[in-house]
């Protein structure tokens, strides 16, 4: 027997005992199931034995990187399900799962002889179903990695061989469901049986794999279409197919070839012909307010610089006004449930003040604007006016900037609302995605380290809450956007790196945050570098890496 301690509780089990055995006699998850452990603060697969003496916790998917691990093995099961059903039909057809939608995945079926249909999709859901009641083991395998890219190349993969190409480490893991095997950048849960909520909706020219979300994730929520968040994601993964870099590997094959400067020009040229044309239509209807919101480090501020530029190239005369200077006194700031300041929540917005200058200015007013002084939590007027004239169209900034509520005592016909967030449109492999928040997070941490003086340990400990915030705050409100803009570079985490990895292997192995610094570091670990000269200066990623010609 040996002894081991489970949630600070002290037990004794017999050699050879898993963590998924430990877990389903001893493990306590109140929302959700247990699909890893943490074994003396190591996070482990629940295949793993336990050892002597061991502390164990275990992870639920109620937790981040649960709720990660059921939706990574739940594709998996997916791949292998269509797989069976398509074998007969055409064994070449290959599913690209592309991006996140409604809570889901959107994902396309690439077939020759097979077109994608509701009756496909009914095949599909029914194998997935077989698959969860013979609760088939998940099995993961260490290959050479040689050896692995020969068997992936024996098997067509080519975005698996394109990968490992670059990849320094001498073995590489597998996972194997039945005859089906993949790589994923990422733990998996044991079995099929584990994976019981799931739904495919047909949608576009794909479909979407429903899953819960981490706060009901025994729930596959309602599948609510998203068309505008939609057309710019498939425009953006258009953009890197068309550029043949939809994938790391294909990047690294445009860095290794020295082709990045020509990349990093025409992915900068696509985004400066999008934001004309959002500029070209704000002209054309004659608008007096633009407001601009999104996620943290989305890059509003180089955005609304941009914007203004080409409104200007239009003869307009854009006026810039950050939401921020609208704040209501420190003191009348609401807090949050943990007695903190809860500066983004709509209440810490004097938004009848707001309303009331703006209005104003619609009718030609001159009107005192004010600015926030952070320092003593105060708003102050220092003699700043503004009046509106014929060409005059004003740039506003802030998270609440698609809320109703905000600009409710404007005529509609008066204002533009703008949608933007930095939305990866690269992909690991076919397989693997790679998450708009780890691309949002990553910006956020070489931002703050270089402008505010936090470490990376203290931006990863924020961003639950932050998240939290954009999730109640402005995602809600993305479809009533007129115009989206996607912020994210094909090239920026090949960038962006040097920059960061310094930062995350800065923080300590015995903090909660060090688990998200090594995830990080090991997707990291697919791209390779290059350096930041040849970024023009005006670009969004100047924002977070310097160099801006704009004050940001």
């Amino acid at each position: 027997m040996m002894q081991i301690t489970v949630d600070g509780v002290t037990r004794k089990v017999e050699e050879g005992t898993t963590l998924e055995q430990v877990a389903k006699q001893y493990g306590k998850c109140e929302n959700g199931q247990i699909v890893l452990a943490y074994q003396n603060r190591h996070l482990c697969e629940l295949f793993k034995p336990v050892k002597e003496h061991a502390q164990i916790t275990f992870v639920c998917t109620s937790d981040k990187i649960g709720i990660e691990t059921y939706r990574r093995s739940m594709v998996l099961m997916m791949l292998k399900a269509f797989r069976d059903v398509l074998k007969e039909q055409d064994a070449t057809g290959r599913i690209r799962v592309l991006f996140s939608l409604s809570k889901g995945l959107y994902c396309e079926l690439n077939s020759k002889q097979v077109k994608l249909s509701q009756e496909l999709l009914e095949k599909v859901t029914v194998r997935m179903q077989e698959l969860v009641d013979a609760d088939l083991p998940i099995e993961k395998h260490t290959y050479n990695a040689h050896d692995l890219v020969k068997r992936f190349s024996a098997q067509g993969r080519k975005d698996k061989v394109q990968l490992f190409k670059y990849r320094r480490a001498s073995n590489a893991n597998a996972y194997l469901l039945e005859e089906f095997e993949d790589y994923y950048y990422g733990f998996m849960v044991p079995s099929t049986g584990y994976l019981k909520y799931f739904a495919l909706y047909l949608y576009e020219e794909g479909f979407v794999l429903q899953m819960p979300a981490r706060k009901e994730p025994c729930v596959v929520p309602e599948f609510r279409p998203q068309n505008k968040l939609f057309q710019v994601l498939k425009q953006s993964d258009d953009w890197g197919v068309m550029l043949n870099v939809d994938t790391v590997g294909g990047l690294n094959d445009a860095i290794a070839a020295g082709e990045i400067s020509d990349l990093m020009l025409v992915q900068e040229a696509l985004q400066e012909k999008r934001i004309a044309e959002i500029a070209e239509t704000i002209k054309q209807q004659d608008k007096k307010f633009v407001l601009i919101a999104g996620p943290s480090s989305s890059g509003k501020t180089s955005f609304s610089h941009r914007l203004s530029i080409q409104l200007r190239a239009l003869g307009m005369h854009p006026h810039p006004i950050a939401m921020d200077n609208y704040f209501v006194d420190r003191k009348y700031t609401p807090r949050d449930a943990e007695g903190n300041f809860d500066f983004e929540c709509l209440e810490a917005l004097d938004v009848k003040q707001f309303n009331q200058d703006m209005y104003r200015l619609l009718q030609g007013e001159e009107v005192a604007m004010p600015t926030f002084n952070f320092l003593i939590g105060e708003r102050e007027y220092k003699g700043d006016t503004l009046q509106l004239h014929d060409n005059d169209v004003l740039v506003i900034e802030g998270i609440h900037g698609l809320n109703p509520a905000v600009s409710k005592q404007l005529p509609d016909d008066s204002k533009f609302r703008i949608y933007i967030s930095a939305l990866t449109q690269l992909n690991v492999d076919e397989h693997n995605r790679i998450a708009t928040t780890d691309g949002r997070l990553i910006r956020r941490i070489v931002r703050d380290a270089r402008t505010r003086g936090h470490n990376a340990q203290k931006t990863i400990a924020m961003w639950d809450s932050v998240r939290r915030g954009e999730e109640r705050n402005i995602f809600p409100y993305q479809e009533e956007a007129d115009a989206m803009f996607n912020s994210a570079l094909i090239y920026e985490l090949s960038v962006i790196k040097p920059y960061v990895e310094p930062l995350l292997f800065a923080i300590p192995k015995d903090c909660p945050e060090y688990q998200e610094a090594k995830r990080l570091l090991k997707f990291l670990d697919y791209f390779l570098a290059v350096g930041s000269e040849s970024i023009p200066n005006n670009s969004i990623l100047r924002e977070f890496v310097g160099g801006s010609c704009f004050p940001v």
